[in-house]
């Protein structure tokens, strides 16, 4: 708004002053000039004063919960409707964000349509999806058990009241080992009726908060959560100050959450409502402002507070909304779940069983369709893609392409992810490609065409056109995260492992898929999330 009225009094104070300068030349008098240089001048400041009021008289109205839309009685908020984009009808103008920095990457091979039920027939839990765990868990199954769906496979010997359950029913056929012994893959061939574990239902009226989390973690729902700072599963003694929802993603081809929570309503319900179980703040919903209106079931849901998020990605990412609403300071903790796993606490709740189900979205152009398909955490890829017609030369990612695992064939997917996307393996050389940038490519860089066609979906390849080089300051990072943050000096403080310099730069505040996209535009091609990661981790250490 205020770079319209800028823009608008600059274009005024051009005409004003050519007409001025025509009207001094032609009379020889300099009174004239000097009266439209004070015009203009006044009008300047009226405008500064007017929107310093209308700031104020915003902030005053929250404070006491009056809507000035609503009432009529906001004289300035008139006067923002002209200039740039107004809030859209169905958001709420008092929690609404404009996000002006951030970038989209638009990919042909977006997943549409019905949502679709495929035959899987094998399924993995990984203990290197979960951040934190040691490498080698206590394993209480071994190959040729029958486990039913919410079954304990394992836990965490430094935490042993976390369970890690089975998402599916059928026979563990294999416990694959990595590398030291570490285990890789807890792998279950599903059987084709499920069946479940069910539980004793604590209701949220008259237990207690140890009670329910305790219940939580025996059931293996206490995996469906991850705290911030460090992006790990809460500690057992940890109370989050809020807990935090995002809505929809903004990411690369990313599931549209819309089509994930049809028919979910009272499940989705029922989990926020365990959540406010287990803060003693609020629980946070944020929703989309950008584009389609978001499903009833997020602007009806109850016991949350909505706030509304329009802007490029990582607009949909649930760190940056937690920056904007409420920021994670250095003594406190948050809780993050993604609208998938809301929806499976809230079953569980409901029906006595957890839920591991998943709308799973099988994007990327050399797929014969993309389309959302029915399944389980875990589930393997190989059957995810079958009748594809994939071939050599392409590489298989669970995730989006700016923060997603690269995976092989006959792999499965991470636990928290929602989306396979398959890219062509871009393994070949341009001769001078920099200086004849001809092929069509998704880019920041206004050197290529692409930002002259902002709509124009792209068929990417895995090409970094080029290697990794001396770590410059460019200033390309802060142009696309919309975080009070300093990425550049933060990555640097990170490498010298200076801990206070990190803190002080935010670091707690920041996951992986936060700082993905100033990785894609990064010309030193630096590897940020591995990075951030290492620093973390190093931080964590020192508490």
């Amino acid at each position: 708004m205020r770079r319209g009225i800028y823009t608008f009094l600059s274009l005024f104070a051009f005409v004003f002053s050519a007409e001025t300068l025509s009207a001094q030349s032609s009379s020889g008098s300099t009174n004239y000039f000097i009266y439209a240089l004070i015009g203009i001048g006044v009008i300047i400041v009226l405008s500064a004063i007017s929107m310093l009021a209308g700031n104020l008289l915003e902030i005053e109205a929250q404070k006491h919960g009056v809507d000035l839309d609503n009432e009529g009685e906001s004289t300035f908020g008139q006067l923002k409707s002209m200039f740039g984009k107004s809030v859209p009808t169905f958001a709420d103008k008092r929690n609404f964000h404009e996000l002006k920095k951030g970038h989209d990457i638009k990919l042909k091979g977006k997943a549409t349509g019905a949502i679709q039920d495929v035959s899987i027939t094998r399924f993995s839990v990984s203990p290197k999806s979960f951040n934190g765990i040691s490498p080698i868990p206590k394993v209480l199954v071994q190959a040729g058990d029958e486990v039913k769906a919410g079954q304990v496979l394992f836990f965490d010997k430094k935490r042993p009241e976390v369970k890690y359950v089975s998402p599916v029913s059928g026979e563990v056929v294999e416990v694959t080992r990595a590398e030291k012994r570490s285990i890789a893959d807890v792998i279950i061939l599903a059987d084709k009726e499920q069946s479940r574990i069910k539980h004793d239902i604590p209701s949220l009226s008259d237990t207690s908060r140890e009670d329910l989390v305790s219940f939580l973690q025996e059931s293996g729902a206490w995996t469906l959560f991850d705290q911030r700072p460090f992006n790990i599963l809460p500690g057992t003694e940890d109370v989050p100050a809020n807990i935090f929802i995002s809505t929809f993603d903004s990411a690369p081809l990313a599931p549209n959450a819309n089509v994930v929570a049809e028919g979910k309503g009272e499940a989705f319900q029922k989990g926020i409502d365990v959540l406010n179980c287990l803060t003693e703040g609020k629980v946070y919903l944020g929703l989309d402002a950008s584009s389609n209106t978001p499903s009833s079931v997020f602007t009806q849901a109850e016991n949350a507070e909505k706030h509304w998020f329009r802007g490029k990605h990582p607009a949909g990412n649930v760190g940056v909304q937690i920056h904007h609403i409420a920021p994670i300071t250095k003594t406190s903790k948050v809780w993050t779940l993604g609208v998938q796993e809301v929806i499976s606490l809230g079953s569980l709740f409901l029906t006595g069983s957890l839920d591991m189900s998943r709308v799973v979205a099988i994007t990327g152009a050399p797929l014969a369709e993309a389309k959302y398909v029915r399944t389980y955490q875990g589930a393997n890829i190989s059957d995810l893609l079958k009748d594809q017609g994939l071939e050599e030369g392409v590489r298989i990612l669970s995730g989006d392409v700016l923060s997603g695992k690269e995976k092989a064939m006959d792999g499965f997917l991470n636990f928290r992810d929602d989306q396979i996307t398959v890219l062509e393996e871009g393994d070949d050389y341009e001769l001078f490609g920099w200086l004849l940038p001809l092929a069509p490519r998704p880019s920041v860089s206004k050197t290529f065409p692409g930002f002259l066609m902002p709509n124009f979906e792209f068929e990417a390849n895995t090409n970094t056109h080029g290697e990794k080089r001396a770590f410059v300051v460019t200033g390309q990072y802060e142009k696309v995260l919309p975080m009070d943050i300093y990425p550049q000096h933060l990555m640097k403080a990170i490498l010298t492992g200076n801990i206070e310099r990190m803190e002080g730069l935010g670091i707690t505040e920041l996951a992986e898929e936060d700082i993905a996209l100033c990785e894609f535009v990064c010309t030193s091609k630096q590897p940020l999330q591995k990075i951030l990661r290492d620093g973390l981790t190093d931080l964590q250490e020192q508490l």
